[in-house]
């Protein structure tokens, strides 16, 4: 089969493909839109922390690394823990001692007492005793804490993740040498998070209390749905803006720290001409759609756009007339064109 049976093959499919399944158009309309407020902002986590070292020694074991998924719990590094083992053998020792010397302690204060009551022995020599006693028993509580203290200091020893999520960075080596402070690793639990936009205060009477918020994902071409919106009680005196926090729904995938959004407040509505957003084809610096004639043939025209509205149609400026129809496809109603010739 030479290349033009095949030209001709696989132009009598696409023909079939067209035939069986008929372009979608859309009428150019007025309608009444909702009118939004748009700025930029990121994403983030509301769960975020990162995890340091609360005493001092040698990594020596390392269980997850950037991209890995940790439940609440789980080990996710250890320190060489023989130094902190050593310091709770010690205050063990030392709560040994002094249960052994306030024991002595006791039972010659309560020797010295009977023998006070007999009048042998002089008040001098019973406050002594008593006076010993006390420090003993002192004693005995101070190596007890101290043993708690060397007990707490031992565990720090194994690092727990406080939630479940993701580790985002990984910020020591195996064999690193740590001190209280140094940070280990930072993590994000992926089920909740929000955006953070800032606002010129000239534009917080326009939003007012936010109730209606979408969030735009150009990364994802996504549109959110936000759950609720905070503004902060407080302004940046360097900006003059105000910091507002939007929280969205749980588990959104694709989402993570950082990601750059917009978030579209809704202010009002106002009666635009618009089309679907998907009927539009962009090519470089050219912005265009297919418009279908009464005999349905394909013409492309060159449209220039307003603000794309949270319904996910956009605002037609210039370019076409109310009821004209254009194609939902424009890849298929340009191949759709190139037949017609």
């Amino acid at each position: 089969m030479n290349k033009t049976w095949i030209y001709f093959f696989l132009l009598q499919s696409a023909s079939s493909a067209f035939a069986a399944d008929p372009l979608q158009v859309a009428t150019v309309q007025y309608r009444e839109v909702e009118q939004s407020y748009s700025v930029e902002g990121v994403v983030e986590a509301t769960r975020q922390s990162t995890v340091s070292a609360q005493i001092s020694g040698r990594i020596k074991e390392i269980n997850f690394d950037v991209g890995d998924r940790v439940r609440k719990g789980q080990v996710i590094l250890r320190i060489d823990e023989r130094e902190t083992a050593q310091a709770l053998a010690g205050s063990n020792a030392q709560v040994l001692q002094a249960q052994v010397t306030l024991q002595n302690t006791k039972i010659h204060y309560e020797r010295i007492k009977q023998l006070f009551e007999q009048k042998i022995v002089s008040q001098a020599a019973l406050d002594k005793a008593l006076a010993e006693y006390q420090v003993a028993r002192a004693q005995a509580a101070a190596s007890e804490a101290g043993a708690g203290q060397a007990s707490l200091a031992h565990a720090y020893s194994v690092v727990v993740a406080p939630y479940g999520g993701i580790v985002a960075a990984r910020l020591v080596e195996l064999g690193e040498m740590v001190t209280p402070g140094k940070p280990l690793m930072t993590g994000f639990d992926p089920e909740g998070m929000r955006v953070i936009v800032s606002v010129p205060q000239h534009q917080l009477v326009k939003i007012g209390t936010p109730t209606k918020v979408t969030v735009e994902s150009p990364t994802l071409n996504r549109w959110i749905k936000a759950t609720s919106a905070t503004i902060q009680p407080l302004a940046d005196a360097r900006t003059h803006s105000t910091q507002v926090r939007i929280n969205l729904p749980s588990n959104e995938k694709g989402l993570y720290p950082g990601m750059f959004v917009r978030a579209h407040f809704i202010v009002g509505k106002a009666n635009k001409l618009v089309i679907p957003s998907r009927a539009v084809l962009r090519r470089s610096e050219v912005v265009g759609v297919y418009v279908a004639d009464e005999q349905g043939r394909m013409q492309l025209r060159q449209v220039r756009l307003g603000e794309t509205n949270a319904d996910g149609s956009v605002e037609v400026l210039a370019g076409l007339n109310p009821g004209e129809k254009v194609a939902l496809e424009p890849i298929k109603a340009g191949m759709l064109k190139a037949e017609q010739k």
